[in-house]
């Protein structure tokens, strides 16, 4: 196979960032620069009041089913987490659900079970979906994260290792199938719509993937942090039930 120069692999790490063109100016003439290798490429605003809408995502490679990728990913190499992760943590709930969670990366309690929102911050998004919600987290619901390892400490996801990763959450879609998305925080936000805009202005605004409706919300674990919030995240999760057009529990 033919070596991809330095320039051929910069150009593909944007297009699979969803980068569609980079403009190169000379330099030293007050033109901005291409941007840097790894970084993250900047959303243009987005007006409050225009819907959230994905570009195309590039195409990726297509599994017949769930389970065949998920043993993949439990052998995945792709990116550098694979040497400190302890488990892959590729999904739970039933697989066709009509409502899908994208949560941003597993956690410690995930890396040691294998299986996302487990710990402190799944125990709060379980009640959302059981008491809140009125449905059943195994048989209602199908939850995915936009990284399969932990990252170490639990930092943020780096640029070049959700480019690695993304392919098997958008096949899980594809698959999955779901009516109705819900973001949960701004990585999964962001790789769900491609927006930087913050989670506090944008969520409950609805936005679209690949004809999907997705309701932009807050991570359960930034409700941990700020639980005066939790009254927002209920009201989204209210628009959510409206879409599917079933009745808030209690109603």
């Amino acid at each position: 196979m033919k070596k991809r120069s330095p320039l051929e692999e910069t150009l593909e790490h944007f297009r699979d960032l969803g980068v569609k063109e980079l403009y190169l100016s000379p330099r030293g003439r007050g033109a901005a620069s291409a941007p840097e290798a790894g970084a993250r490429p900047k959303a243009p605003a987005t007006p409050a009041s225009a819907p959230l809408v994905a570009p195309k995502s590039p195409d990726v490679p297509r599994w017949a089913t769930l389970g065949e990728m998920a043993a993949e990913v439990a052998g995945c190499e792709r990116c550098r987490l694979c040497k400190t992760r302890k488990k892959t943590v590729f999904a739970d709930g039933s697989p066709s659900a009509r409502l899908m969670f994208v949560g941003e990366a597993p956690g410690a309690d995930e890396d040691a079970q294998g299986v996302p929102f487990v710990g402190r911050a799944g125990q709060l998004l379980t009640k959302m979906i059981e008491s809140g919600m009125g449905l059943d987290r195994a048989k209602d619901v199908y939850i995915a994260n936009v990284l399969k390892c932990r990252p170490p400490e639990n930092r943020n996801p780096e640029p070049d290792e959700v480019v690695q990763c993304r392919r098997y959450l958008e096949a899980q879609i594809d698959l999955v199938k779901p009516e109705v998305i819900v973001g949960l925080g701004k990585f999964a936000v962001y790789f769900l719509l491609q927006t930087e805009e913050g989670i506090t202005r944008i969520r409950g605004r609805w936005g679209v993937y690949r004809g999907i409706p997705v309701m932009p919300t807050y991570h359960p674990s930034f409700l941990l942090r700020q639980p005066d919030r939790k009254k927002e995240a209920w009201q989204d999760l209210l628009g959510v039930l409206e879409r599917l057009g079933l009745p808030a529990p209690g109603r």
